[in-house]
């Protein structure tokens, strides 16, 4: 494909979803409105998004693989020139993957949403939310302008706090106003970083800053940038301790709401420190590298203890609250890949990146699909006498968790095991300048992390999956199989057990493709950190 074929691409895949926006504020065509108005537009989203995906790619069919590392599709026009502001779009090894997974994962909301609407208001402005959320997101990874970065940055706010405000659960209005305040306030600090950096730098593009790796920029103006653009990004990531907004927005968020806010939301932070901080202010990275991995390894060992708080029995503990807290330990992991500063621990920090976006947009649908059917995520209600033991009420629902669970914990052979295993790997040997005993102790950390993660996620799969009584098995052996069976049809009959159906048509179209990548990515692994490491080695070099 020709470059200019790219950049209308490019140009395509971020602008067709405020197109798209738009259009579902206006009445369908009278021979577009289906069965009904609601389900016209529902269908509309997922028309959208499913075209957006497609140009997604046809952009990624169409990349120079063996150029990774340098930025293609690349358009460069004026739009502020009094401001130093252009239209400056662009793709490499870094940002393409989390352009597909971000126009994936929000298709595959927008096709599970047409089916299980979220309770609210009108599902015209759900759509057009969901697809201002999606132009946001894409954005963020295709821009190549720091305030239009920032722009984009911000973009997403709006639609997920209505997302959460309007269509979640309960404690919504205060989860979503903590996530506004959190994100708002952080963005402010970041503005201003964005903005010296600009100014000192005698430029926004960030093409250009990074090419020179901040030789404009003194060592005073990088440290102060790397700690305002920083705190910015750590909120987002999020960082400990800046995490408290995010176990309350996914709790309360609908279902797509927690699957985009885990696998697309988080990784913008971290993204930002692979594209702007690392290249733009090498002196500054480095002073502050240990306190980032510092920071990173004890959301990791807090974010495993604050999950198996949750998982035990009698806590009345909330799924996706522990999930929620898991993505708090896993996105340490990035954040220790990302210090380490070296070529290792960056790809390994980007295929984290990817492997949490797909891991656990899978559990979050797998929540979701459980309290549809119970009506909780409360781990005491489901794995309890009168929850939902899933091998036997529906194994194949089941099976999905416990892969997801184990995909999770980081099981050779899947993808969650790469990223965590390289960054620790990179940890034992970081970059000249860094102190390796220091790391040393950091990696130790984050493998203590590892089991602690194997032991909450193997005790949600057992409760969950087989229920409490599981495990008062063997006092039951002595009653017949027909008192066991006559049992469990009178606690049907009160109420008690609730029937689950099993996974449904919709739900294997939404979830087979976040399957079938884990398994991909984690028995093909160099597909993807083929595709990262030129630009990462780029990006770390200043583009020599």
């Amino acid at each position: 494909m020709n470059q200019t074929a790219m950049q209308l691409v490019l140009a395509a895949i971020v602008v067709l979803p405020l197109l798209g926006a738009l259009a579902a504020l206006f009445p369908a065509p009278p021979g577009l409105k289906g069965k009904s108005p609601d389900q016209a537009v529902l269908r509309h989203g997922v028309t959208v998004t499913g075209a957006v995906l497609v140009l997604s790619v046809v952009l990624a069919a169409g990349f120079d693989y063996d150029d990774a590392g340098t930025m293609q599709a690349d358009s460069d026009v004026g739009w502020i020139p009094a401001l130093g502001i252009r239209l400056h779009l662009g793709v490499d090894g870094v940002s393409l993957p989390l352009l597909v997974l971000t126009a994936l994962l929000t298709f595959l909301c927008a096709l599970y949403g047409y089916f299980v609407m979220p309770a609210g208001p009108s599902p015209r402005a759900f759509v057009a939310l969901l697809l201002v959320l999606e132009g946001g997101m894409l954005a963020t990874f295709a821009v190549l302008n720091l305030l239009l970065f920032f722009l984009a940055f911000e973009m997403v706010l709006i639609p997920m706090y209505f997302l959460i405000a309007r269509w979640g659960g309960d404690g919504r209005g205060p989860a979503a106003w903590k996530f506004i305040l959190y994100t708002l306030l952080g963005s402010v600090v970041m503005l201003l970083g964005l903005l010296l950096v600009g100014f000192q730098g005698g430029t926004f593009d960030m093409v250009a800053l990074a090419t020179d790796n901040g030789a404009n920029l003194s060592r005073t103006t990088q440290l102060v940038a790397v700690l305002a653009i920083g705190a910015g990004l750590a909120v987002k990531t999020p960082m400990w301790p800046l995490h408290s907004w995010l176990p309350d927005a996914h709790t309360a968020a609908p279902t797509v709401g927690s699957v985009l806010l885990a696998g697309v939301l988080l990784k913008m932070g971290t993204y930002g420190f692979v594209r702007v901080l690392l290249p733009i202010a090498p002196e500054g990275m480095e002073t502050y590298a240990p306190y980032l991995a510092a920071f990173g390894v004890t959301g990791i060992i807090y974010g495993s203890l604050a999950c198996l708080a949750l998982a035990r029995t009698g806590a009345r503990g909330d799924l996706k609250r522990l999930i929620a807290y898991s993505s708090v330990g896993h996105m340490g992991f990035v954040l220790l890949g990302i210090s380490t500063l070296t070529p290792t621990g960056v790809n390994g920090a980007l295929f984290a990146n990817i492997a949490h976006g797909l891991i656990t947009g899978l559990l979050f649908f797998l929540v979701g699909a459980l309290k549809e059917r119970t009506g909780t995520t409360d781990l005491d209600a489901l794995a309890g006498r009168t929850g939902a033991a899933l091998y036997g009420s529906a194994p194949r629902l089941g099976a999905l968790l416990a892969f997801a669970a184990v995909a999770s914990l980081g099981l050779p052979g899947l993808a969650g095991f790469w990223g965590e295993m390289l960054a620790m790997f990179a940890a034992y040997d970081p970059a000249a300048g860094l102190s390796r005993p220091a790391y040393l102790v950091f990696m130790a950390a984050a493998g203590f992390g590892t089991l602690l993660t194997a032991a909450y996620l193997l005790i949600v799969v057992r409760r969950v999956c087989m229920g409490d009584r599981a495990a008062d098995t063997r006092t039951a052996d002595n009653r017949t199989a027909d008192q066991q069976a006559s049992d469990q049809q009178a606690a049907a009959a009160t109420g008690d057990l609730p029937a689950l159906g099993d996974v449904r048509r919709y739900e294997i179209a939404a979830w087979s493709p976040l399957v079938t990548l884990t398994v991909l990515a984690g028995l093909w692994p160099a597909a993807l950190l083929g595709l990262t490491d030129p630009a990462v080695q780029k990006l770390l070099a200043g583009g020599s």
